[in-house]
């Protein structure tokens, strides 16, 4: 099936003004006459597209103008320069028809009413959006069941924990069955628990309402367990665009391979491998990918020896990013 353009920003750019004062009482005086301003730039011509259904990670460090991408894709701001359509709409033009075809999520800011039970303001909404009674039916259903709400669907959105509203928030951007999900911090401050929960839905609306994913956040497990691919952006440019497995191979050449054999066995080291004993005739090898790749690595292994299991440790992709943040993209 031929995918789908559903995002397409060109040379994207975002500048704000921002007063300068002056220090001391003779500066303050001097601010109430004449007002002095200087530009910063959030946003420096920012080109990317994206396909329906794609589950994209819009990563950062903090000031890198995520957060302002986000919002003028999600139409609450408009750029200074560039173009930007998303679904044959300009969000920021077309707001009152783009808000039906999007959801958003923005950290601790909820949608939901605060003195109502959860499942009233999900009625709310599907009055708002007028949600037909079998579908919102259908989606309530399933979204209780992945998201455990159950047991607070019938509290006051006050009486929530972080979590539960969390998982409310989420469930409720989604009842109208948007084509496109922003997700801007949505687990900051959750427990492991609950941030695997949300995690479990993202990857299902992706996969089975094929919903198209931004999501942004510090967190870069909640990258790697629900997005293919990676959007880095500093200081207002965009620096990396590609798959996430194929910044974890360039930019990370020593692995670790923990091997269980069949029976207690010597290795000798080859291609500046090192080996760690572990118990139950396991070895943890660890190696260069310069030197010798993962597949050949095995492979010689197998042919030299009786093998009863094999694992590929997870490459660490916060040190990957935090290398990046601080070298930049060779």
């Amino acid at each position: 099936m031929e995918e789908k353009l559903l995002i397409e920003a060109k040379n994207l750019k975002k500048t704000f003004k921002i007063s300068e004062r002056k220090r001391g009482l003779p500066g303050r005086i001097a601010n109430l006459f004449v007002k002095k301003f200087k530009t910063k730039v959030a946003v420096d011509e920012i080109s990317f597209s994206i396909n329906e259904g794609e589950s994209v990670g819009f990563i950062g460090p903090n000031g890198a103008g995520k957060s302002t991408t986000i919002k003028m894709l999600s139409g609450i701001l408009y750029p200074t320069e560039g173009e930007l359509i998303v679904d044959g709409l300009i969000p920021y033009k077309q707001r009152k028809k783009y808000v039906s075809k999007i959801g958003v999520v923005f950290g601790q800011k909820s949608q939901l009413q605060w003195d109502l039970p959860v499942i009233d303001s999900f009625e709310l909404l599907r009055r708002i959006y007028s949600i037909s009674k079998e579908e919102y039916e259908k989606k309530l259903k399933e979204f209780i069941e992945i998201l455990d709400m159950s047991s607070f669907i019938n509290q006051q959105v006050r009486q929530l924990s972080l979590g539960q509203r969390m998982r409310a928030d989420i469930a409720a951007a989604l009842l109208h069955s948007p084509k496109i999900v922003f997700l801007d911090e949505p687990t900051i401050g959750l427990d492991v628990v609950v941030k695997e929960k949300i995690r479990d839905f993202i990857r299902f609306i992706n996969k089975e309402y094929k919903v198209t994913i931004i999501f942004t956040t510090h967190d870069l497990k909640d990258i790697e367990q629900t997005c293919e691919r990676l959007i880095i952006i500093d200081k207002g440019k965009k620096i990396y665009d590609g798959m996430l497995e194929e910044i974890k191979e360039k930019y990370n050449d020593n692995r670790e391979l923990i091997v269980q054999f069949e029976e207690e066995c010597s290795i000798k080291e080859f291609n500046d491998i090192k080996i760690k004993n572990l118990p139950n005739n396991k070895k943890c090898i660890f190696f260069d990918l310069k030197k010798i790749s993962t597949k050949d690595l095995i492979s010689k292994l197998m042919k030299d020896y009786e093998i009863k299991d094999f694992t590929i440790l997870d490459t660490n992709i916060d040190e990957i990013i935090s290398k990046i943040y601080q070298e930049g993209i060779n």
